[in-house]
C-alpha cells in the first residue's frame, strides 16, 4: 500500500465515515497523501451567526478536520493538543471553501502542520495551525 492509499484508508474508512460532524458540515476530501489533506466544502444558511456570515467554528471545523485527516495519514492514532486560527475574510452562504493542510514539522511524538483555508476566488480566508500528540497506537 503507498502512501496515498494509506491516507485514504484511514482518512475515508476509518476516519471521515464515522464522522457525523464532517459529514454534516458536507465535507468533501479532494486529496490525501502523507502529512497533507485538500477538503472542501459550501457554506450553507444553517451555518451563519448573527452577522450574516459564517460562524467562526464553521472555518476551524473544517480545518480541524484537515488537520485530523494529514496527521493521521502516517498511520497513528494522532490527536490535537494545541490549536489556533485567524479569520482573515468573511464567509458567505454560498461560498465554497478548500482547506489544505500541510506538515511542517514530524517528529515520533509531536507534529506540527499549517492549515490555509481559501474561497472559490482563492482568496485566504484563514490561517490555522495544529499541532498533534502521535500514539504509538496504529491504525492499520
Amino acid at each position: 500500500m503507498n502512501s496515498k492509499e494509506k491516507a485514504y484508508a484511514i482518512a475515508k474508512q476509518l476516519m471521515y465515515d464515522n464522522d457525523a460532524f464532517s459529514q454534516w458540515l458536507g465535507i468533501q476530501i479532494l486529496d490525501l497523501d502523507a502529512g497533507k489533506a485538500i477538503l472542501k466544502m459550501t457554506l450553507r444558511p444553517e451555518m451563519t451567526q448573527g452577522f450574516g456570515i459564517a460562524h467562526g467554528g464553521i472555518s476551524y471545523s473544517l480545518a480541524d478536520s484537515a488537520l485530523a485527516f494529514a496527521a493521521n495519514s502516517h498511520g497513528r492514532k494522532s490527536v490535537s493538543v494545541e490549536t489556533s486560527i485567524s479569520h482573515l475574510l468573511a464567509v458567505e452562504v454560498g461560498d465554497v471553501l478548500t482547506a489544505t493542510a500541510i506538515e511542517e514539522s514530524l517528529s515520533n511524538k509531536i507534529a506540527v502542520y499549517n492549515i490555509r483555508i481559501v474561497n472559490q476566488s482563492n482568496k485566504l480566508v484563514a490561517l490555522f495551525k495544529g499541532t498533534v500528540y502521535r500514539s504509538s497506537k496504529e491504525w492499520l
